[in-house]
């Protein structure tokens, strides 16, 4: 049986001083050997510190069930996890809310990172998610970036990593702008159906409400 990941709602509320946005994205997990998972991740634009949050719960109403709650942060290598007392959110497969010191001596805690890991891979949400905590830059045409044309191609460029997002007109590159590819993709959510691109690897399409096409 394969690992699936199934996203489920994704949940968006302005904060209090409508200067950002509170995402929260759910979803259920079921590993190779019929193992159940449910998990909630979610980030606050323009919050601070600049760290998103994940909750992962198993065995429900068993013996041993509970709720793992974890801080993601900003690493030099990418991203990490840490536990913490602080719970974020109740999902189905989930028990009691664990505190940090519990959820470090449960026997279940090494298939805890696990399912994180393939979370953090498999749901393009999370892809979202981890462009806004690392501050992950792209250039993009003038147009694009004053919202005048939709983007019809994204670039995942081989040699440097960059995001290049480019709309009907020719790309310039006096013209260009650096801008953060998360605020694209809160403008046009569609947008997380590329971000696996792998360097040297473009999408496009022929329009804002066409589907993506992939070129690797």
């Amino acid at each position: 049986m394969d690992i699936q990941v199934l996203e489920g709602a994704l949940v968006e509320v302005p904060t209090a001083t409508a200067t950002g946005m509170d995402r929260r994205a759910f979803g259920e997990f079921v590993g190779p050997q019929g193992e159940l998972a449910s998990y909630a991740f979610g980030w606050t634009t323009g919050s601070d510190p600049h760290v998103a949050h994940l909750s992962v719960g198993i065995g429900a109403g068993n013996p041993g069930g509970g709720t793992f709650h974890a801080v993601v942060f900003e690493t030099e290598d990418g991203h990490a996890f840490s536990l913490t007392d602080d719970p974020f959110e109740r999902v189905p497969e989930g028990g009691p809310d664990l505190t940090a010191d519990e959820a470090r001596a449960h026997e279940d805690l090494p298939f805890i990172w696990w399912v994180a890991d393939q979370i953090m891979q498999r749901d393009r949400r999370a892809w979202w998610m981890l462009h806004w905590l690392l501050r992950t830059t792209c250039i993009q045409t003038r147009e694009i970036f004053e919202r005048s044309e939709p983007i019809l191609l994204v670039q995942h460029d081989a040699e440097d990593g960059m995001w290049q997002l480019i709309g009907a007109s020719d790309a310039d590159g006096g013209t260009g702008k650096i801008g953060h590819l998360h605020h694209a993709i809160d403008e046009d959510q569609s947008l997380i159906d590329t971000l696996d691109l792998p360097p040297g690897g473009s999408a496009t399409r022929a329009g804002a409400e066409s589907p993506w096409n992939r070129h690797l």
